[in-house]
């Protein structure tokens, strides 16, 4: 699995989530995503890292009922949460 996050970063991020809870955490520096679930914190760190071209400070998951896997990526104080959810069209 190391090898297809050099290759593809995108396959671990599935999509963003733009709820209202997730548009307030926004404030608190934080990006919320659905992600693949075969793949643990520090995985999605460096392929967030990657596609975004941000610094990650620190990464909180949680698994739904539903079996999906939510990922709360809370980004360095010099990266702005806005301005990714800015540029992937959630604002």
């Amino acid at each position: 699995m190391v090898g297809q996050i050099e290759n593809d970063p995108a396959s671990i991020l599935l999509h963003p989530i733009g709820t209202e809870k997730a548009i307030r955490l926004l404030d608190q520096n934080k990006v919320v995503f659905m992600v693949d679930r075969r793949f643990n914190k520090r995985q999605i760190k460096v392929a967030f890292e990657k596609l975004f071209n941000v610094k990650v400070e620190r990464i909180n998951t949680e698994i739904l009922r539903t079996g999906i896997k939510k990922a709360y990526i809370k980004l360095q104080a010099d990266h702005s949460a806005v301005e990714v959810a800015t540029n992937l069209g959630l604002l």
